[in-house]
């Protein structure tokens, strides 16, 4: 279906930082009282945005300044996303701000060596980081680009050189959770000066919120906002820019797109009845699906290829649990991309017994249906009846069951979905 949608291409050849493009933002038109009203349903210690116009080397440019009272709370991110989930925010900008967090909060595990539980944020869990992320947030929501039919596009980063002072002492430029959270993106980049130029909750904005790297693409350009850095530099504009407009007829996907890491280990040593608890264990420590394929090794003998798909996040936790439940010695990973139906979870009832049916939904018809087997098993013994034919009423019931718009689906977790099949 061709659809017309929101569009934005973002310069950050200057540097990205979230007061920046939170100004920019700002200054491309979006409602100050969208922003000031998310922040303040964080429920934390107060915190107040005063945009206000600046020069930078001659050109007119937003400054987003965050005024905040002094704290001495530590968050971690398990605090943080707390406080976002709990917030009374539109579902879009809520979703947005918790996926940037979460990718602050991974990079930071992964830089430190530490699991995501025991990080605590530091800069990026400060009062004006958590108005920056849920601000601009707000800001994206109400200019629709947090729409799935809206295309967003960076141009090359620039990430500054040099050393920074850091809560962990003074770091070199760009800091490493910076390159972890761009390099998981495949984002391009350049120096482009002397200085931090690109701050770790700029680039984890920019990530999440990025369709396409890349050039201008094709629109009808609508506005364009410019966000000042705090610092003035003699030899460039600290700016970043967003231009705003209207994507050419294009053809929208009633799929999502999900950036996974699949996990493979071939195995020929292991009794073959522990093979359930392994996939399992893997689905426990987060991967979306896990199987089995059968494989003929050297010298004839049978082996088994186990493999899970893993977001960026599990993959050490599925490792983890690789190595304890296997008896492989390596693990390979490998990028994948995933495309997803949208998909919810009904009940239903057969004969009195309820069985939880999950439904996958292309263009908001059901497409597929698969009833939980354990449920379909308990019925099918309660009422003497073959489970087979338990599944076959408990899928038909659940395809004329209410549209998920009518009722209050039951969410599920991904790692409980399964791969779309």
């Amino acid at each position: 279906m061709a659809q017309r949608g929101r569009c934005m291409w973002i310069d950050a050849s200057a540097g990205a930082s979230g007061d920046m493009l939170l100004g920019a933002l700002l200054d491309a038109g979006a409602p100050l009282e969208a922003v000031t009203a998310a922040i303040a349903a964080l429920g934390v210690e107060p915190i107040e945005i005063r945009p206000h116009a600046v020069r930078r080397h001659g050109l007119r440019a937003t400054k987003a300044d965050v005024h905040v009272h002094d704290t001495i709370v530590s968050r971690t991110l398990g605090d943080v996303l707390g406080l976002v989930s709990a917030a009374a925010l539109p579902t879009a900008a809520g979703t947005f701000a918790r996926d940037v967090f979460e990718l602050l909060g991974t990079a930071e595990a992964a830089v430190h060596g530490e699991g995501r539980a025991r990080i605590h944020l530091h800069e990026v869990g400060a009062l004006d980081s958590l108005a920056d992320v849920v601000g601009c947030a707000a800001a994206l929501d109400a200019l629709g680009l947090l729409e799935p039919r809206a295309l967003v596009v960076v141009g090359p980063i620039a990430l500054g050189s040099g050393s920074v002072e850091a809560a962990h002492g003074r770091l070199p430029v760009p800091v490493p959770g910076v390159l972890a959270i761009l390099a998981g993106r495949g984002a391009p980049v350049l120096a482009g000066g002397d200085g931090e130029l690109c701050t770790p909750t700029g680039a984890a904005l920019l990530a999440a919120l990025v369709g396409e790297w890349g050039n201008v693409p094709a629109m009808r350009i609508d506005a364009v906002g410019i966000g000042a850095g705090t610092a003035d530099p003699e030899e460039r504009a600290n700016v970043l820019r967003v231009v705003l407009g209207t994507a050419p007829d294009r053809v929208s996907v009633p799929w999502r797109r999900d950036d996974l890491i699949e996990l493979e280990a071939t195995v020929d040593d292991l009794d073959p009845r522990l093979w359930p608890a392994v996939l399992d264990a893997l689905v426990g420590a987060g991967a979306a699906d896990a199987w089995l394929t059968p494989v003929v090794m050297r010298k004839g003998r049978p082996g088994s290829v186990v493999t899970a798909l893993v977001a960026e996040e599990a993959v050490d936790a599925a490792t983890r649990a690789l190595f304890a439940q296997s008896t492989t010695l390596g693990v390979r990973l490998r990028p994948v991309v995933r495309r997803a139906l949208p998909r919810d979870q009904v009940v239903v009832r057969v004969d009195g017994c309820e069985v939880r049916v999950k439904r996958g939904l292309l263009d908001g018809e059901v497409v597929t249906v698969q009833a939980e087997y354990s449920d379909a098993a308990a019925a099918a013994e309660h009422l003497g009846m073959p489970v087979r034919a338990v599944l076959e009423r408990a899928a038909s019931l659940a395809r004329d069951a209410h549209h998920p718009e009518h009722e209050t689906p039951k969410s599920e977790p991904e790692s409980e979905r399964g791969a779309p099949r």
